[in-house]
């Protein structure tokens, strides 16, 4: 889906009544690739290597300046690729464009060849997200912050302005991975999964609320996120989704023609008028 074309969409969507919108980011799609992708059985890359891609920063700038109450996230952001000093920038901008309406979807990429041509070790981004997001909360509500990490170093800066949102603004991360769900318990704010059903989903819901409490966090501040395929979106389906925990239904599809889209959007506004989920 073009920028404009998007645009175009989130403002539907927001009038059917959706809660938010989402777009996916890389930085870069390598030529060749060997690492497997972890949502397709084959492994296969989700996309073609000429895809376009957008800075997503920008783009959903473009989304607020044409819209008012629909919530606005990354699917997501790859955060170790970036210095988090310039994410913290180009988050806050948009958090305080568009009123608070930002969610940080975060995840720490699956390319290693990605990674490669930024010239980041693969290996250390478990390690240097860890380090990113407590300066990004830093910096988005303290007068003062620093830094003194293996992969981030600051001297005391001053950040301004803040977000809106400031430290409460919502970072959720994606992976299935035990490591990756620990993640998203120990240090954020929410979960983002990506093509559940209501069994997986409440699988998986079962160990988060597990790893919240060891971690000593309260469930209720947590929020899921399940991504489901356009032809997942029935009244049963999404039903079944939230009695397994899931708070929030994204829709999407990264092959998906986009003359499905319309369809699907009035497929969403229908399942939203269910009286079974009112």
């Amino acid at each position: 889906m073009e920028p404009d074309q998007l645009i175009d969409f989130a403002q539907e969507a927001e009038s059917a009544g959706c809660d938010s919108v989402w777009v996916p980011e890389h930085l870069v799609w390598p030529d060749s690739i060997k690492s497997q992708y972890p949502y397709r059985d084959d492994g296969a890359p989700p996309v073609p290597s000429d895809v376009n891609l957008y800075d997503p920063w920008v783009l959903l700038g473009a989304v607020a300046s044409k819209t008012t109450t629909i919530k606005l996230g990354t699917c997501v952001y790859v955060l170790p690729l970036r210095d988090p000093l310039v994410t913290a920038r180009a988050v806050a901008t948009l958090d305080i464009l568009s009123g608070g309406r930002v969610i940080l979807g975060a995840g720490l990429g699956w390319m290693a060849e990605e990674f490669e041509a930024a010239g980041i070790d693969f290996r250390t981004r478990g390690a240097r997200c860890d380090e990113i997001v407590p300066v990004l909360r830093s910096l988005w509500s303290n007068e003062i912050t620093s830094a003194d990490g293996k992969y981030v170093r600051l001297p005391p800066v001053h950040f301004n302005p803040k977000p809106p949102s400031g430290a409460a603004l919502p970072i959720v991360f994606g992976g299935e991975s035990e490591h990756a769900l620990r993640r998203a318990a120990r240090i954020g704010n929410g979960w983002l999964g990506t093509w559940h059903t209501p069994e997986s989903t409440r699988a998986v819901v079962s160990r988060l609320e597990g790893y919240l409490a060891e971690y000593g966090r309260d469930s209720g501040d947590f929020e899921i996120t399940v991504m489901v395929s356009p032809r997942g979106v029935t009244d049963q389906t999404v039903l079944d989704l939230y009695q397994a925990g899931a708070d929030r239904i994204c829709v999407g599809s990264p092959r998906a023609p986009l003359r499905v889209w319309p369809q699907v959007l009035q497929r969403l506004a229908d399942v939203l008028q269910s009286p079974a989920l009112r």
